[in-house]
């Protein structure tokens, strides 16, 4: 009952949040100026704000292009929404069903392992030889519908991802999102497909070095614990000076573990949206450096205030490309 309140909660409080969110912020909170909102022939996936629920709604209802950053946000929440401005409708059967099915599955399930573990819990607090037994398969199925629930929540947002239509090739808002979904197809979707096992070794290496120093650490918190209980008598090998030691050296490793996985998921997704963005931008051939002397004369811009009014040699460098 505790699990199904909390839900009904979030629930409730979720559609309180986006029925009043255009009153809540601000657009003035949201305004970015990366490109000129006049220029027409801009490519870039940015304009002057960074969401806007007036323009996400509106794009649904088909009454104005979405940028893709903008449509991905508010489907997050409300699911779906990719979909309906992609005008997949057939897939909106599928995605509630799907989810209906498992989440409701999982609470059936969670729920019949709680009851199982309670009566466990009382059984063996009058019984220590009780015979009654917690019913692991039932958390095992809850576990495994919840976890499908997931899936599809993710295959959901990709779905709509892939389906969004763009005449930029390769588009940067796409190439971004694919790598937060996904480590890796970012850099794929761009053509880069050399720099996906170098990302995919770091996240996995991190992956392995963090499960492997959080092991250690529970080790040797567990002994030191009871190498320092007064209610207990130790006779381990390990004193808990020493322990103490590695409990703290262990938790640090695990710890830049967590930085170096965020770092490495945090650079693909920054790589593929820079190299996206890159992808239209030439560079000749031509490449050359000319070097030549000057007269600087102190009525151009380029004279300093306070500099005597004769004229001054210096060098000049253009570049071209």
């Amino acid at each position: 009952m505790d699990f199904l309140r909390k839900t009904y909660l979030a629930i409730f409080f979720l559609a309180a949040f986006a029925a009043s969110a255009g009153a809540q912020f601000r657009e003035e909170a949201f305004q970015q100026s990366y490109v000129d909102p006049n220029d027409t022939t801009a490519v870039r996936d940015t304009v002057d704000k960074m969401f806007s629920f007036k323009e996400y709604f509106g794009g649904l209802r088909h009454k104005n292009e979405l940028r893709i950053g903008t449509l991905f946000g508010g489907s997050t929440v409300f699911i779906g929404g990719e979909q309906i401005y992609n005008k997949q409708y057939w897939k909106l059967p599928v995605i509630y069903g799907g989810l209906g099915a498992t989440i409701g599955m999982g609470i059936h399930y969670n729920g019949k392992y709680r009851s199982s573990k309670k009566a466990f819990d009382e059984a063996f607090a009058l019984d220590p030889e009780t015979t009654l037994t917690v019913d692991k398969h039932s958390r095992d199925l809850s576990r495994l519908f919840f976890a499908g629930a997931g899936l599809i929540y993710w295959a959901t947002l990709m779905d709509g991802v892939v389906s969004y239509k763009s005449d930029i090739r390769p588009h940067p808002g796409k190439s971004t999102l694919y790598s937060i979904l996904l480590p890796g197809l970012g850099q794929a979707y761009n053509g880069e497909y050399w720099k996906i096992p170098i990302y995919w070794a770091g996240i996995i290496g991190s992956c392995h070095y963090y499960s492997t120093n959080a092991t250690n650490y529970k080790r040797y918190k567990r002994i030191h614990n009871e190498a320092t209980n007064p209610d207990i008598e130790y006779t381990g090998p390990i004193s808990a000076e020493t322990a103490l030691y590695y409990r703290n050296t262990f938790r640090r490793y695990r710890d830049y573990s967590a930085v170096a996985l965020f770092g490495f998921y945090l650079l693909q997704i920054i790589d593929a949206n820079v190299f996206a963005y890159m992808q239209d931008f030439e560079v000749s051939d031509d490449l050359t450096v000319n070097l030549s002397p000057t007269v600087i004369v102190p009525e151009t811009n380029y004279a300093l205030s306070g500099t005597s009014s004769g004229s001054a040699f210096g060098l000049r460098l253009g570049l071209t490309f």
